[in-house]
């Protein structure tokens, strides 16, 4: 707020004794000094919440906006994120997708890939075993097992199992921002193995 707009502000009497080299002009100035740094913030306000643009700090708040709280350490200073900044900026800018799929081979393997920096993760689901899933994670990323344990439990069903292995499986860092399917469009429905049968004419 401009040291003029303060001085409208103030009682008629306040405005002739604001004259310059008196104590009062020399406020006036301290606090539009002071509100300085506030305008600057709401002049900018949309980008505390976007993304790629947000502070550092801010992006950790923003997981827990998208349900990505399990991927955020405590609210200490002191404690570094469990993951490198990038990567969650990209999990929240990815966050309404993530949770429209959340429970799904695809939200999983998409979630995994965006935490860790790295593709081929294979999903199975043994027939011999219902309601177990088997993540098999490949080799670069075998120093993050802790975080893709983490991530695994946050996002299978609650009904389901799941057990993590790391395997010499084909891989490679991701490049750029992993693709998300996109929860508009529904998966197509599995066709009738028999026809309807037709009606007598």
């Amino acid at each position: 707020m401009r040291r003029a707009a303060i001085e409208r502000l103030l009682p008629a009497a306040y405005q002739r004794a604001a004259v310059p080299g008196s104590v009062l002009w020399a406020l006036l100035d301290v606090m539009e000094a002071l509100h300085a740094p506030d305008e600057a913030v709401l002049a900018e306000v949309d980008a505390l919440f976007a993304p790629y643009q947000a502070p550092g700090p801010m992006v950790a708040y923003l997981a827990r906006w998208v349900a990505m709280d399990h991927l955020v350490a405590a609210p200490r200073r002191d404690v570094p994120l469990p993951l490198p900044l990038n990567r969650l900026r990209d999990l929240v800018a990815h966050g309404a997708a993530l949770a429209a799929w959340r429970g799904t081979p695809d939200g999983l393997r998409t979630a995994l890939e965006l935490a860790t920096g790295v593709t081929g993760f294979v999903l199975d689901e043994p027939a011999e075993r219902p309601f177990h899933l088997v993540v098999r994670v490949p080799t670069e990323a075998a120093d993050q097992v802790a975080l893709i344990d983490r991530i695994v439990a946050a996002e299978k069903p609650a009904a389901v199992t799941a057990e993590i292995t790391v395997e010499d499986l084909p891989s490679g860092r991701a490049v750029g921002r992993a693709s998300v399917p996109s929860p508009s469009v529904a998966p197509p429905a599995p066709a009738s193995p028999v026809p309807a049968p037709e009606e007598p004419s």
